[in-house]
């Protein structure tokens, strides 16, 4: 790593879309954090990310983000290390069997929005250290098959993890626009980013049991969509972190194609944006007594 190049944390990065941002932004003279849970993985994500910048550039440390405490200690230990120009929540996923964080949050709401939100916010002296700075925000049109209902931690009924996901990335992409505003007097642009279906590793575990009964019959078309390949979905974040078409504006989404796309803010009403911020301060205060 070297003193003067710019610096970015990418959660999940070790593999997938993360790597694949890890790796764009290390090509264009970035120092690149990857935050995973596999020393293995770690070691040879951060090999890749040396061998395309071409020097020093990467470095892996090693986190439990489905841990609201373990994601918070990350975070304190970054923010330690001075002025950060770009976090990428890349960490989430879909799930087809119901599973809880240590502090018994369900795992998708955990990775999907709590984590990203927790480790937002304990960078932001950080963030805005390097000001003009960006955070970026994975997103994803999961979000179309959400169950807009936040009266409790989980909605009434099955499990399903399609629409599990769809809810929690709807949760963020909320806060994310309500967090654009508050964090615009300090410098620091809240960008969502929407990698559209790739081939990811998380996608290959999925099956037909993650969709409502509903939904089945599109299976075939939804394992179509995602085999695109994993490199094209990092169009989107890489150009929410670097586009400097986007210098100076917050509150966006970035699509597939890396140019801005609001379809997903139709999504995100009034009555959903305090539903969730009632919802997640409720979630925070059950993980903090856990």
């Amino acid at each position: 790593m070297t003193e003067h190049a710019p610096r970015a944390v990418v959660t999940a990065g070790t593999g997938g879309i993360g790597l694949e941002t890890a790796l764009g932004l290390a090509r264009r003279g970035w120092d690149v954090t990857l935050v995973a849970r596999d020393p293995a993985r770690g070691e040879a994500a951060v090999a890749r990310v040396d061998e395309v910048a071409g020097r020093p550039a990467g470095r892996f440390v090693r986190a439990d983000l489905s841990s609201l405490a373990a994601t918070r200690r990350l975070g304190e230990r970054l923010a330690a290390e001075g002025a950060l120009n770009l976090l990428v929540n890349n960490v989430g996923g879909m799930w087809t069997e119901r599973w809880e964080s240590p502090e018994g949050i369900e795992g998708s709401i955990a990775l999907n929005h709590l984590s990203p939100y927790v480790l937002t916010e304990t960078l932001l002296d950080a963030l805005a250290a390097a000001a003009p700075s960006r955070v970026v925000n994975v997103t994803s049109s999961a979000i179309t098959a959400a169950q807009a209902v936040f009266e409790d931690a989980e909605p009434p009924g099955p499990h399903y993890g399609l629409p599990a996901t769809g809810r929690a990335k709807l949760a963020h992409l909320a806060h994310s626009m309500e967090l654009a505003g508050r964090l615009a007097p300090r410098g620091i642009s809240v960008i969502a980013a929407d990698p559209g279906a790739a081939a990811t590793g998380n996608a290959a575990l999925m099956t037909l049991d993650i969709l409502p009964p509903a939904m089945r019959p599109f299976w075939e078309q939804i394992q179509k969509g995602v085999s695109a390949p994993v490199a094209a979905a990092a169009t989107g974040p890489l150009a929410a972190a670097l586009d400097p078409a986007l210098d100076g504006r917050t509150g966006l989404v970035v699509g597939p194609d890396g140019t801005v796309d609001d379809t997903l803010l139709a999504f995100v009403t009034p009555e959903v944006t305090e539903a969730v911020r009632r919802w997640t301060a409720e979630l925070m205060a059950a993980g903090q007594a856990s």
